[in-house]
């Protein structure tokens, strides 16, 4: 079975010293509120085809009721599937997930048709790195670039439709690529249909459509039953699947929600593929997502080094006071 590059990573956490969490502090993304995850979840809304992305997180927002919501990779209006929505904080999530790997299945019309061997030759030229220049029709500026193509998939050839699945990088245009391939092929090709099936962590198997969320919104405000709705908005955690985790204590979560640092000696523990200048999620003992940052260290050094930065931090998400400062801690 095909992955993306990080679903073929295997972590490891490693412990840098034992460290319990106190129970009164924080929370559980599984256990927060509906209300807590409707201000700081996501969605991951099955698009249909005729809005663009922008309309349908401007949807979400009208049917949750809410100021903002953000979208992490725009769909052209007549491409459906995997669109995560970010909802109120967690909007600035969404930066996380617009890099990272894509997912699609595609059906590519021939203009003629052709012989399977070579469509397979082809298919493997442009397996890997490869240049393409952004169709006309894009936000982009028109110049070539490198990406690439983890892996294709052929599911099924029918005359000259050719169904196929395809993993790529983050800003790859399958439009073009189809195009670039019907041009090595001899023949002419262009992109008939256009399903995304994963966007870095989230797949079809989390997908909600508009009107199970308006439903599941409906039973939450006039029946009281929040059973739907926590079920369809996933924890702002899910954002950072993808990514390598550092855990500190629970005294070191108050400076890092107000910018500061994490030093060393504020580490519990962390994966083991952690390399320096890495973006990596600085979590909790309860693995709530406090800020986004960039590793200064290998995974060994943090471990073993008792003084430094281990990650500065470029991103802070946990509001301040979930976590008291050591002072306050201590006096309770």
């Amino acid at each position: 079975m095909n992955k993306l590059p990080f679903e073929r990573t295997e972590r490891k956490v490693i412990a840098k010293k034992d460290s319990k969490s106190n129970a009164e502090l924080g929370c559980k993304p599984e256990e927060r509120t509906a209300e807590e995850l409707i201000d700081y979840g996501i969605v991951n809304v099955d698009k249909c085809k005729g809005p663009t992305s922008h309309q349908v997180s401007s949807y979400v927002k009208n049917i949750l009721g809410i100021k903002r919501a953000g979208h992490s990779g725009t769909l052209d209006p007549g491409v459906t599937g995997v669109l995560p929505i970010a909802l109120g904080r967690a909007t600035r999530i969404v930066q996380t997930l617009l890099k990272a790997g894509k997912e699609y299945v595609c059906i590519m019309h021939l203009h003629k048709e052709v012989d399977k061997g070579k469509l397979g030759k082809v298919f493997k030229k442009f397996t890997g790195k490869i240049k393409q220049v952004p169709p006309v029709k894009s936000a982009v500026k028109r110049e070539e670039r490198e990406r690439e193509i983890y892996y294709f998939d052929v599911l099924e050839i029918e005359e000259k439709d050719v169904l196929f699945k395809v993993g790529c990088q983050a800003g790859t245009y399958i439009r073009k690529l189809c195009f670039d391939i019907g041009k090595e092929l001899g023949c002419g090709a262009h992109m008939a249909q256009l399903r995304r099936t994963k966007a870095g962590p989230l797949n079809e198997d989390s997908l909600v459509t508009l009107q199970e969320l308006k439903d599941a919104y409906f039973y939450w405000k006039e029946e009281k039953n929040d059973k739907y709705i926590k079920n369809l908005i996933r924890p702002v955690e899910l954002g950072v699947k993808h990514l390598p985790k550092v855990w500190v204590s629970d005294s070191a979560v108050a400076p890092l929600c107000h910018g500061f640092d994490l030093a060393l000696p504020g580490v519990c523990k962390l994966n083991d593929d952690v390399k320096a200048g890495d973006s990596v999620a600085v979590m909790t003992l309860k693995d709530e997502l406090i800020a986004l940052g960039e590793a200064r260290l290998d995974s060994k050094d943090i471990i073993n080094k008792g003084k430094g930065i281990a990650v500065k931090v470029r991103k802070v998400f946990m509001e301040p006071g979930l976590y008291p400062k050591l002072k306050k801690l201590n006096s309770t």
